[in-house]
């Protein structure tokens, strides 16, 4: 498995944004049409109340060439949440899925928190419209913190195989302040879920299907699933649990494992190695992976530095 990197492909501060939003452009995910892909992502807007960001889905259309740029949304896709839902100061990230003639978009909703800084939920959002708006199916999440999973359930990527509905989400496994004068840290892991319309779902509570690289502490984010060749293939990103922000030999690396029956995974983080030179945009950090097919072809999408503040770039896998 063989990756060509093809560069960065939007940058959010050459364009106007909607709602105000200002830089970032994280966890890109595409939706393919008949002549053009469109990608989602997640920006931001700083709110002035408190000086902190809210986060908002916009979209990219692109020409199937992954190059030229179409249009850009001119309203964010999905309103945030009203006062106390779990959505209330962001979503990121949003996985589209088409079922039936509707679009399903997995939402992560984040709500800030007083002991620790936020916490999260993964919310059901329909679109009739082929994907330009996105109505909430209703304002409380479709999988939360539950008895075994107390907190940060989110970053859900859905896949409708068969006639069942498989759910790979992330999950918190604790809280953690690692220095006295430093906010807390969290630790999350790779989960499954499987439902069979998409709004009831059933968890495989508590377990990590992928194993640790780093040790305990490593944090595993953003899982994406592709068959490729008779297997699956995942694709995610996985950090040191605290001193990542800034320092980069702790910082976001994309990893892969695969299985042939969606239960075991085999971590190989040896095959998502990305083919080139480190850019200027990807030097210190790889994150936020999203594998799609596109006429033949399979890409992969990702951030780079600063967890895609200054945009996303593309891989293509050489068969």
């Amino acid at each position: 498995m063989k990756w060509e990197k093809l560069g960065k492909i939007f940058d959010p501060t050459s364009h106007i944004l909607p709602n105000n939003c200002l830089q970032f452009a994280q966890s890109p995910q595409a939706l393919v049409f008949d002549d053009f892909v469109r990608i989602y992502f997640s920006t931001r807007v700083l709110d002035k109340s408190n000086g902190k960001y809210l986060s908002h889905i916009a979209f990219v259309d692109m020409c199937k060439n992954l190059c030229d740029i179409i249009r850009i949304s001119e309203h964010t896709v999905i309103p945030l949440g009203g006062l106390g839902c779990f959505d209330e100061h962001g979503i990121f990230p949003m996985n589209v899925v088409r079922h039936d003639n509707d679009i399903f978009g997995f939402t992560c909703g984040w709500n800030r928190r007083v002991s620790v800084p936020i916490d999260t939920a993964i919310g059901l959002a329909i679109s009739r419209d082929g994907g330009l708006t996105f109505q909430r199916f209703c304002d409380g999440p479709v999988l939360a913190a539950s008895l075994h999973e107390p907190f940060l359930v989110g970053d859900g990527f859905v896949k409708v195989i068969g006639d069942t509905f498989h759910m790979w989400y992330i999950f918190g496994t604790c809280w953690k302040r690692y220095a006295p004068d430093m906010p807390s840290d969290r630790t999350y892991k790779i989960g499954h879920a499987v439902s069979k319309d998409g709004i009831v779902w059933v968890k495989d509570e508590a377990r990590q299907i992928i194993s640790d690289r780093l040790g305990a502490e490593e944090s595993q984010a953003l899982p994406t699933v592709i068959e490729i060749a008779n297997a699956y293939h995942m694709f995610f990103c996985y950090r040191q649990s605290f001193d990542f922000r800034i320092n980069i030999d702790r910082g976001y690396r994309i990893g892969h494992a695969w299985s042939e029956d969606l239960c075991h995974w085999t971590r190989d983080d040896m095959n998502p190695l990305l083919e080139g030179t480190p850019e200027e945009w990807d030097s210190d950090m790889q994150c936020y992976p999203h594998v799609f097919e596109c006429d033949g072809n399979v890409y992969l999408l990702y951030n780079g530095n600063e967890f895609g503040r200054y945009g996303f770039g593309l891989a293509r896998l050489e068969i």
